[in-house]
């Protein structure tokens, strides 16, 4: 198997120095190519929408080879869950009778049966359901609406050639084939919202117009819902500056944020009633709740362990006394720096990687454009706060996406300052991280394999294969089925396959968990009518077989006789 770093340094290696000779040796004059580009970057309504739109049409075309993703991670099923439940109409979902045998991670199955998530990626999933039947269309979707967002905050900070750069490696390196793109996990919607807060701050500082104060409090409202600490830590040092911005301007500073906080009264007001719904309490929110109910390790690595909680499914207390404490536990095991500096690999691993890591060469000299002290202020604050995690994975930096890319077009643009062989940089990279992607994808349709990591920049890992086979197997057989799932003694915990429909009564495929006799008995009455399966699918060549219900027992008995 491949990693797509090594590639990527590949590429970097051989395809650089064969570049930069090329464009060393073209006469130092501005081409009629370069002026069109530029000219096209000026219309900055169009550059930006463009953006979006190649990346949505890339991938488009990309599908014969690379097909929408199968789900596989906890948190997928979760989001996936809150998708179908908003596009039924409903906030959360009533309890079922027989919650016990449908628990499973992510998802809340008392007080209500819901996603543990904010709503935003369940919203933008939902959106793909409502509009094609399908919910990777909404990730699709908020792709080119995160290249849009960050091409146009861009622009509030640099000249518009600039920004369009930026905006052209966000659609590189993270919109067409990570798995932000490839999973249901999210990432984009929270680089969306922060794009807007931070696209609207600096237009909102020169001009107060109304539209820029709602773009800041939808720029908010939409980190609060996607990730609500991470969104904090990125919010923080804008609200902080807004505050010292208007404090001398007085009244005529709050009628230009009353827009924004009258966006602010809404969100609240809807996130209120939100809990409310799905907790009982506007003010405990389902993740909360959720960890309350099964969690022994805490989120950050300060606090301490919690109580071990009762836990009705073996699977269940595996991954939460087992793989998610010993995370907690590592942290100190292999030493806090340690801890953290793997966290800032897997930050780095995905956003920049090997390639646009050469031109943080001049951060110290970028650091000193007064004008974008905010944003390495912002930066700064942002990545120690993550650190506080357990964990850190890519999409918890997804709120200052466009933050990260424009310290490194800063970075750039110090570079092309200091001379013709230096500005060749700016043009090489670019056309060396869009030959990476193409190598990796001309491999792919070859038949290579790739060695899949979530962290990994490019090619999120295949989803639960098999779960999808046997799920089309009976969607595409007559009658209304109910799978009771029984794992083997060396079950992987994290590859679950117990989640379901938000209306589960009325699902053609019932996903289950097998208990005790008496239990099975009486879920299989609640649904009678259905097709009983027994599934182990830690056997080889899973397959499904007839349920041994006692009635089938006696049946078996009497053809016996």
């Amino acid at each position: 198997m491949i990693n797509p770093h090594a590639v990527e340094l590949t590429s970097l290696v051989l395809l650089a120095p064969l570049l930069l000779l090329g464009l060393a040796t073209r006469k130092r004059r501005r081409s009629p190519a370069g002026s069109r580009l530029a000219g096209f970057a000026a219309k900055r309504r169009l550059a930006a929408v463009s953006v979006g739109l190649a990346a949505m049409a890339i991938r488009a075309a990309l599908l014969p080879i690379h097909p929408p993703p199968v789900p596989a991670i906890m948190d997928e099923y979760g989001y996936l869950l809150a998708a179908d439940t908003y596009a039924s109409g409903r906030a959360a979902n009533p309890a079922h009778p027989f919650w016990e045998n449908f628990e499973t991670f992510s998802v809340l199955s008392q007080p209500t049966y819901a996603s543990k998530y904010p709503p935003a990626q369940g919203l933008a999933l939902a959106a793909g359901i409502l509009l094609a039947h399908n919910a990777w269309v909404g990730v699709w979707l908020s792709i080119g609406a995160m290249c849009t967002a960050i091409v146009w905050m861009l622009q509030g900070w640099l000249p518009p050639r600039w920004a369009l750069l930026g905006g052209v490696l966000v659609l590189l390196r993270i919109a067409i084939g990570s798995y932000w793109m490839d999973s249901y996990w999210g990432g984009a919607v929270a680089a969306t919202g922060g794009a807007l807060l931070f696209g609207a701050l600096p237009r909102l500082m020169r001009r107060g117009r109304v539209r820029d104060g709602l773009i800041l409090g939808a720029g908010l409202a939409i980190l609060a819902n996607s990730r609500p600490f991470e969104g904090l830590l990125a919010a923080m040092p804008a609200v902080v500056a807004l505050a010292v911005w208007a404090w001398p301007r007085g009244r005529q500073a709050l009628r230009t944020l009353a827009p924004a906080a009258v966006v602010l009264g809404i969100a609240a007001t809807a996130m209120l009633a939100y809990n409310h719904a799905v907790t009982g309490s506007p003010w405990r929110m389902p993740y909360q709740v959720h960890e309350a109910q099964y969690a022994v390790a805490p989120l950050f690595w300060f606090q301490h362990l919690r109580p071990q909680p009762v836990y009705r499914h073996a699977v269940m207390k595996a991954v939460w006394t087992g793989v998610a404490r010993d995370v907690y536990v590592n942290n100190f095991r292999v030493g806090l720096l340690s801890a953290s500096l793997t966290k800032l690999e897997n930050v780095w691993a995905f956003f920049l990687g090997p390639l646009l890591t050469v031109p943080l060469i001049a951060l110290p000299w970028a650091l000193g454009a007064k004008r974008l002290r905010l944003i390495y202020i912002t930066l700064a604050v942002f990545l120690f706060g993550v650190l506080l995690e357990i964990d850190v994975v890519p999409h918890y930096a997804a709120p200052v996406t466009a933050l990260i890319y424009l310290t490194v077009i800063q970075c750039l643009r110090y570079f092309r300052a200091r001379g013709a062989y230096r500005r060749i940089l700016v043009r090489a990279i670019p056309v060396i991280l869009a030959g990476t992607l193409g190598s990796l994808y001309a491999l792919e349709a070859g038949g290579t394999s790739f060695l899949h990591e979530h962290y990994s920049w490019c090619f999120a890992k295949p989803g639960n294969l098999e779960r999808a086979r046997i799920a089309r197997q009976l969607e595409g057989t007559a009658g209304r089925h109910l799978v009771l799932l029984r794992y083997g003694p060396h079950h992987e915990p994290y590859t679950e396959w117990v989640y379901n429909r938000a209306d589960i009564d009325g699902a053609k495929v019932v996903w289950a968990r097998e208990m005790d006799a008496e239990r099975n008995r009486a879920l299989i009455e609640y649904f009678s009518g259905r097709q009983v399966w027994l599934l182990d699918p830690d056997e080889p060549n899973a397959s499904l077989k007839p349920y041994p219900t006692p009635q089938r027992e006696l049946s078996l008995v009497n053809q016996k006789r």
